[in-house]
């Protein structure tokens, strides 16, 4: 188990019945980043693979 799978865990204890938006979540993550500059690229790069999840389908 990573660290991270804690955080990610509780996420979706607390949120996992919620339906939210891309939009909403865009601006989640850029207000996350505002508050903690030093995820940008982090951030970003979560940003670009959920965007192109679907990129490898399409090749196919």
């Amino acid at each position: 188990m990573y660290f991270t799978d804690r955080g990610i865990e509780e996420l979706e204890n607390r949120r996992g019945e919620e339906e939210v938006t891309i939009e909403w979540l865009a601006s989640r993550l850029r207000e996350f980043v505002d508050l903690n500059p030093e995820f940008e690229i982090p951030v970003e790069r979560l940003a670009t693979w959920l965007a192109r999840l679907d990129d490898d389908e399409d090749e196919d």
